[in-house]
């Protein structure tokens, strides 16, 4: 694409006001399209952040001159929240968010996790041009209201049981995804976006039948971490991500637990940080990190045995894996969602189903260095190939290009 293109991304969650790979990836995307010479928006709610985290961010994250982002605030967060959770609109935040839609002449709309705004988000538009609309799905939150298909917060969902499981999470119903509007307001999307081809099926086999495009994420691959001074000066394994029941960290340490030779490392914060500190400290070889900015990463990631991906429900397409294998760091991954996908294309990790097995393949690394770092080259050079930037942006732009080609050929 060599004409300069008008972006707004919509997305709930944006660094720093955000929690998980969703946030970070359309970070990623609006400083790769402002550094190609776009003009690029980010509209996101601090209001959603704040349900969660009263207080302000941990740790920041860097602008872009070329990237212009709008916090969405209000005097009244809950109720606002409440609102359009229970409306499957923006309802009190309409107007803000149309005065957004209507800053500049988009060419493209492109929408992420907009659980906070509600699926009528889809159906507004700028009051002039005609913007290519598109659509990721970071989570299942278009067939699943807790968004993450975790059954009655203990398993994996194998077939809808949404009322039952929604009272269970805690949650008020969404009367709304009983009438139809995801199936109006998906209409105005030209393009859905999918990061793994799992993610695409799981859609289409719960009742969502509009097409799929599996575009994976992407990091910036980094070659020059590896080089960096090491951050611990003990073998470690490492595990990154929010600190929650369904990220498998108590799994992961209970399988630790029989594995000798090697520490753990936790990065990460969440509602199980408590708990996970706690069970940690029976064992001195566990150390909880915490939050970490995202410039300390690289090392952590390039100097351990392996990244530890745990999850014990249907990841879409686990960030940190490929975060893990740019730096040649082999990976040790749950084989469920996503995460499956990405071990199989770039052989450089091992899947495991029971904790004995993820001991084993903990054992089995750390044993034995030709093959660990056979992995790391594999995956290493499979990110270049399939996750890097450069590759992540000539897709998006081949199917932004065919998008606006095909719709200009309706209209006319």
């Amino acid at each position: 694409m060599t004409r300069r293109l008008r972006f707004l991304h919509v997305t709930t969650f944006y660094p720093p006001y955000a929690f998980g790979g969703d946030g970070a990836y359309v970070h990623r995307l609006a400083h790769a399209l402002a550094d190609a010479g776009h003009d690029v928006d980010v509209l996101h709610s601090i209001d959603a952040y704040h349900l969660r985290h009263p207080a302000e961010p941990d740790t920041a994250w860097p602008g872009h001159s070329g990237v212009t982002t709008h916090g969405l605030r209000s005097g009244a967060r809950w109720l606002t929240m409440i609102a359009a959770h229970q409306t499957g609109r923006p309802l009190l935040q309409m107007g803000a968010v149309q005065a957004v839609f209507d800053r500049r002449p988009y060419d493209v709309i492109h929408f992420h996790n907009i659980s906070l705004f509600g699926p009528g988000v889809l159906s507004l538009a700028p009051r002039t041009g005609a913007p290519l609309k598109m659509y990721t799905t970071h989570e299942h939150w278009l067939i699943c209201p807790t968004h993450v298909l975790w059954k009655f917060g203990g398993r994996p969902c194998e077939h809808p049981d949404c009322l039952a499981c929604t009272v269970a999470a805690g949650r008020p119903p969404q009367w709304w995804r009983y009438t139809g509007l995801i199936e109006r307001a998906t209409a105005h999307v030209d393009v859905f976006l999918s990061p793994s081809r799992f993610t695409a099926d799981m859609h289409a086999a719960r009742g969502f039948h509009r097409p799929f495009e599996v575009l994976p994420l992407f990091v910036d691959v980094d070659g020059g971490t590896a080089a960096a001074p090491r951050p611990h000066d003990r073998p470690y394994f490492l595990f990154v991500g929010r600190l929650e029941r369904i990220k498998g960290v108590e799994s992961l340490l209970r399988a630790f637990a029989t594995v000798s030779g090697a520490d753990l490392l936790i990065v990460g914060a969440g509602s199980e940080e408590a708990r996970i500190r706690l069970a940690a400290a029976a064992d001195d070889r566990v150390h909880v990190l915490g939050q970490l900015p995202q410039r300390v990463l690289g090392p952590l990631y390039a100097h351990a045995i392996a990244c530890c991906v745990p999850s014990q429900t249907y990841e879409p397409f686990p960030t940190v894996a490929i975060e893990a294998l740019a730096r040649g760091t082999a990976v040790i991954v749950r084989d469920l969602g996503g995460g499956t996908e990405i071990v199989e294309q770039s052989g450089g990790g091992i899947l495991y189903r029971q904790e004995d097995e993820l001991a084993a393949a903990m054992r089995a690394l750390l044993a034995d260095d030709a093959r660990r770092t056979a992995m790391g080259a594999r995956g290493r050079q499979t990110s270049v190939e399939q996750w890097s930037r450069a590759v992540h942006l000539a897709r998006y732009f081949a199917l932004i290009e065919t998008a606006m080609a095909r719709k200009h050929q309706v209209a006319s």
